[in-house]
């Protein structure tokens, strides 16, 4: 893999495609806290023969790391300038997912996928919400102390633990939410990895086709979050 950034706390990426869409993968946390997070969704951001960028973050700062908005614009003019990019899509689970949303809105990205992502880590906007605590209060400066939303946007969420991250983030035209009853944060990425849906859904959200993607993720047991309207807590 080829790296475009290494300026702590980010680092960014390259594994190179012959296609013109993008995919931008942003990393969770990951599992030790001592280490920079490795690069996640390889197989899915490169599937088709798609060109790929990798984002980590060593301070898990969920976007609001300084050079968060540079390292982006850096490495996507890097390649840009090597070859065509007709369309970009972010992705992203738990931070990642939450990393992910913030990109599409700094790179106008077509569409954004996001799963598990918080819709704050900021105490002073949910301050019942304590599972990432120690990295939040590490944040010196909210530049994101909510998860934007892009024009468009995919995101999922698991109703056993995530109910209230999930209900935070507002309905909008252009913001496919899909709800799996059953499923935890801890549960979901791997119950969409082990289910296959992800390069479908990443071909879907590219070409806007919002039938299809409905379909998919009915498949793997995701309900739109519309659909669920009546039953969801207000």
């Amino acid at each position: 893999m080829e790296v475009l950034w290494d300026r702590a706390p980010l680092w960014l990426g390259h594994l190179p495609g012959a296609g013109q869409d993008l995919v931008i993968a942003f990393s969770s946390i990951g599992h030790d806290p001592a280490r920079l997070p490795a690069p996640e969704f390889r197989a899915t951001a490169t599937a088709g023969g798609r060109p790929a960028l990798f984002v980590a973050d060593a301070s898990r700062s969920w976007a609001n790391a300084p050079d968060f908005v540079p390292a982006l614009h850096h490495a996507v003019t890097v390649l840009r300038a090597r070859q065509p990019i007709a369309r970009i899509v972010t992705l992203g689970l738990s931070m990642g997912g939450f990393c992910a949303l913030a990109a599409a809105e700094v790179l106008a990205a077509d569409c954004a996928i996001a799963i598990s992502p918080q819709f704050s880590v900021d105490p002073a906007r949910m301050p019942d919400e304590t599972r990432w605590a120690e990295w939040a209060g590490r944040i010196a400066r909210f530049t994101y102390p909510q998860a934007p939303l892009p024009a468009r946007a995919v995101l999922c969420h698991g109703m056993e633990d995530d109910a209230a991250q999930a209900l935070a983030f507002p309905a909008r035209t252009g913001i496919d939410h899909f709800l799996f009853p059953g499923q935890s944060h801890s549960t979901l990425g791997p119950h969409l990895r082990q289910s296959g849906i992800l390069p479908g859904v990443i071909e879907a959200a590219l070409a806007g086709d919002r039938r299809r993607l409905g379909r998919i993720m009915s498949s793997a047991r995701g309900v739109a979050r519309r659909r669920l309207a009546d039953q969801l807590p207000r």
